[in-house]
């Protein structure tokens, strides 16, 4: 993701970060998930990397998703 107003808050499974995106939304945060297994699963490819899962947030918000994650021991 080259768009700097978005920072990584999270690289791991796809369990994991299902739960993760789920607190951020509660908590109104708007995460973005790029799920590159599943987005090669959808174009008929194999992944590079299996069940790796990148979560992303607005700068802006950064902090208090930090937090949730911290909170839920998925911090990177």
């Amino acid at each position: 993701m080259e768009d700097q107003d978005y920072i990584r808050i999270f690289t791991g499974s796809n369990i994991i970060s299902k739960r993760l995106e789920q607190q951020l939304k509660v908590a109104g945060i708007n995460p973005i998930v790029k799920n590159e297994t599943e987005s090669a699963r959808l174009a008929g490819f194999g992944p590079a990397v299996v069940d790796q899962v990148q979560i992303f947030v607005h700068k802006d918000e950064h902090a208090r998703a930090i937090k949730i994650s911290q909170d839920l021991g998925t911090e990177d």
